[in-house]
C-alpha cells in the first residue's frame, strides 16, 4: 500500500488538485455493494455512489454478467458503417423510458461529451433552418455541465471551476441564479419573466440541470420552473437542451425530471448511472425534427467518438436500464429521503450550518464556510464513510440499495464532519 500511495502521490494527477496532492489518495482494492474496501482492509460506505453513477451498487451481479457475457463476444467495434445488437437494445430502452418526442440516440464517451454533442445539435439545428446567426447558448447561473470546451462555457462563468477560460471560452448568456424549491408562484412567475429577458436574436437554445443543479451548487429548484423554460423555448423557437446527467433515472424520485415536470426537452444528455457506474458511457436523445434538419443541411451530426457505441458498454447499460425497469427505485429512492430527512435535518441551525436540504437520494449541508478537505476526509473515514465535500458543500448521494442503517452512519459521519 505505501508504494501505491507514494508512486500515486509522485506520479498520478488527479481531478481538480495539485500535484503533489495536499491530500493522499486512499487505495482502494475492491468495491462491492455499497463497500469500498481500501488495501489496508479498513471498509467505508461509498456514500457519493462513486461521483453518483453507482445506482445498484458496486459489482452487480447482473452487470458484472452482461459484461463477461459480452466481452467473451466482441468488446469493441467500430460505429462508423456498423451497428450491434448492444447498442439497438440500449437504444430502444432508453426511447421507450425517456419522454416523447426523442426518438434519436447518439451514443458518446461521457457525460461532458454528451452535452458537447448536445450543443453541437443545437447550433446546427439553427444553422440548417436558416437561423445561423443563432450562435449562443442561454442558462442560469449555479450551473454545471462538464469540463470540455462547449460544456464549460455554459458552466457559472464566476462560481464555477473554470473561471480561469474566461477569454477562451464562447461567452454564453447567464440569466441569474433559479430561486429555490419551495417558492411561491409568485417568485417563478417573476423568475421566468426576468429569464425571459435575457433572450436575443443571438440565442440559439437554453440549457439547463432540471430541478437540481449538481456540482456548481447542489442547489434545488422547482418542477415549475422547468415548465416554464419549455414555455420560453416554444414561443422563442429555442432548442432546450436538458442536462438530466447527474438526475436521470431515479436520483431525484423521478425517472426523468423533465418528464415530471411536463417538459419534454428537444435534447436530452444521459451518463453516470446509464452503465449503473460500471464504466463510462453517456447518450444524447433528440427528436425526429432536429434529426431530421441537420441530416437534410449538414448530412449529420459532425461528432464521432471512437468508443462510441461500445459494445461492452452499451450491453452493461442495457441490463442497467432493465434494473432501473424493474422499479425497485421507486421505493428505495422514497425511503432514503425520508432517513436522510431524519438524520441531517437536525443539523440545521447549528453552528457553522447554512442550509440543510434533502430531495430524492441527495443530501446536502451546506456550511458558512469552506470545508476544510484534509480534516473532513479524515473525519468521514474514521466513522467508516467516503465522503468527498467541495466548497461549502458537505453532501451525500447513496445508492439505491443502501439499507436504512448505512443512510443513519452516512448522516452521522456528515454531523460529525460539520461539527
Amino acid at each position: 500500500m505505501r508504494d501505491i500511495t507514494a508512486y500515486d502521490a509522485a506520479h498520478v494527477w488527479h481531478p481538480y488538485g495539485p500535484l503533489p496532492s495536499p491530500v493522499p489518495a486512499l487505495p482502494v482494492a475492491s468495491a462491492c455493494g455499497t463497500t469500498l474496501t481500501l488495501a489496508d482492509g479498513r471498509e467505508l460506505i461509498d456514500a457519493m455512489s462513486s461521483w453518483w453513477a453507482v445506482a445498484h451498487g458496486h459489482s452487480h451481479p447482473r452487470l458484472v454478467e452482461a459484461a463477461v457475457s459480452q466481452a467473451k463476444t466482441m468488446s469493441h467495434v467500430m460505429f462508423g458503417g456498423l451497428t450491434h445488437e448492444p447498442a439497438v437494445d440500449l437504444a430502444r430502452q432508453l426511447v421507450d423510458m425517456t419522454p416523447w418526442p426523442l426518438q434519436k440516440v447518439f451514443f458518446s464517451d461521457s457525460g461532458s461529451v454528451a452535452v458537447e454533442v448536445a450543443v453541437k445539435m443545437a447550433l446546427q439545428y439553427q444553422q440548417a433552418t436558416g437561423n445561423g446567426g443563432r450562435t449562443k447558448l442561454l442558462t442560469w447561473r449555479g450551473g454545471y455541465h462538464g469540463d470540455t470546451f462547449a460544456p464549460m462555457s455554459v458552466c457559472d462563468p464566476d462560481g464555477g471551476m473554470h473561471s480561469l477560460w474566461r477569454g477562451t471560452l464562447a461567452e454564453q448568456i447567464f440569466a441569474p441564479v433559479p430561486p429555490d424549491r419551495g417558492a411561491t408562484d409568485e417568485q417563478i412567475d417573476t423568475y421566468l419573466a426576468q429569464f425571459e429577458s435575457w433572450v436575443t436574436g443571438e440565442v440559439a437554445a437554453v440549457i439547463i440541470e432540471p430541478v437540481v443543479q449538481g456540482a456548481g451548487g447542489m442547489r434545488f429548484h422547482d418542477h415549475a420552473l422547468v415548465a416554464g423554460i419549455r414555455r420560453i423555448c416554444d414561443e422563442h423557437d429555442l432548442v432546450f437542451i436538458a442536462d438530466e446527467i447527474a438526475t436521470g433515472f431515479g436520483r431525484t424520485g423521478d425517472l426523468f425530471t423533465t418528464a415530471a415536470a411536463g417538459a419534454s426537452p428537444d435534447i436530452l444528455c444521459v451518463g453516470k448511472a446509464l452503465t449503473g457506474g460500471f464504466m463510462s458511457l453517456a447518450a444524447t436523445l433528440t427528436t425526429d425534427r432536429i434529426a431530421t434538419e441537420i441530416s437534410r443541411a449538414h448530412g449529420g451530426i459532425m461528432h464521432g467518438p471512437t468508443f462510441m457505441g461500445n459494445p461492452l458498454a452499451c450491453a452493461v447499460a442495457a441490463e442497467a436500464m432493465r434494473i432501473i425497469g424493474d422499479g425497485t427505485w421507486r421505493q428505495d429512492v422514497p425511503r432514503i429521503e425520508a432517513a436522510l430527512t431524519t438524520g441531517l435535518e437536525p443539523l440545521r441551525g447549528r453552528d457553522g450550518v447554512a442550509d440543510v436540504r434533502v430531495l430524492g437520494a441527495i443530501g446536502v449541508v451546506e456550511m458558512d464556510d469552506p470545508v476544510d478537505m484534509a480534516r473532513a476526509t479524515e473525519t468521514s473515514v474514521s466513522h467508516g464513510v467516503w465522503l468527498r465535500p467541495f466548497g461549502r458543500l458537505v453532501y451525500t448521494m447513496p445508492m439505491y440499495v443502501s439499507t436504512d442503517n448505512e443512510i443513519a452512519q452516512i448522516c452521522r459521519a456528515i454531523e460529525e464532519v460539520a461539527r
